[in-house]
């Protein structure tokens, strides 16, 4: 999720009807990645969904130039755009009320920790408590490894601002947790290429753990399931 604001002067979008003012598109991330290259030094960027031979999202890039004559550099990316009939398999899955919210550790610290870990088990366990402590453990028939985290901080998630709130009456040394697959915390960690301002992760006991990564201008999500 982006701010409009922090990246565009001007915007406008139309959806399929006023009620319902969105356009789903898929597309292959490295064609933008590569588009956007070219415009490290532009003077201004368009981008705009066309739909001439393709569906495509035109990347128009207006690079400096010595001559009073601009020079720009158009990049045509095809995307997919999703059919209504599908848009609920692309929303945002609601998450019941957490039992336990917990700033992270340093996450290429957490990454180097899930890393050793993945070599002797196929899931992990995170768990946490409202005392700032969490733990990440592997158990198998030959081996049990825990590795502890303490002072991490508990976000000061306030109910009447509608975020959703753990357990008032919770034992604030309580541990709620959860078995998740660990190449898939392996992914997560591994795919930030810049330490976010804030991490943090809220754990449905046995159900699901929902990290929440916050950047200057971008904030992402991520939601694994538990195991059985």
């Amino acid at each position: 999720q982006i701010l409009q604001g922090n990246f565009f002067d001007e915007y406008q979008m139309e959806g399929v009807a006023r009620e319902h003012n969105e356009i789903y598109l898929e597309l292959v991330p490295e064609n933008l990645a590569r588009a956007l290259k070219t415009a490290q030094s532009a003077k201004a960027v368009k981008m705009k969904l066309t739909n001439k031979h393709c569906p495509c999202l035109r990347v128009a890039v207006e690079l400096p130039s010595l001559s009073s004559s601009s020079r720009i550099v158009t990049h045509d990316i095809p995307v997919g755009v999703i059919p209504r009939r599908l848009w609920n398999d692309f929303r945002e899955p609601s998450v019941p009320d957490f039992d336990v919210s917990i700033y992270l550790p340093v996450l290429k610290t957490m990454k180097s920790v899930v890393e050793r870990m993945k070599n002797l088990s196929n899931s992990i366990v995170i768990e946490a408590n409202l005392s700032g402590e969490m733990n990440l453990k592997i158990e198998t028939d030959l081996v049990s490894v825990t590795t502890h985290f303490k002072d991490l901080g508990n976000p000061p998630w306030a109910s009447e601002d509608g975020c959703p709130s753990s357990a008032p009456d919770r034992d604030v040394e309580s541990m709620a947790e959860a078995r998740i697959d660990i190449k898939k915390l392996q992914q997560l960690l591994a795919g930030q290429q810049v330490n976010p301002t804030k991490a943090l992760c809220n754990i449905v006991s046995k159900r699901i753990v929902h990290f929440i990564l916050l950047h200057e201008d971008v904030s992402l999500q991520y939601f694994i399931p538990a195991l059985a």
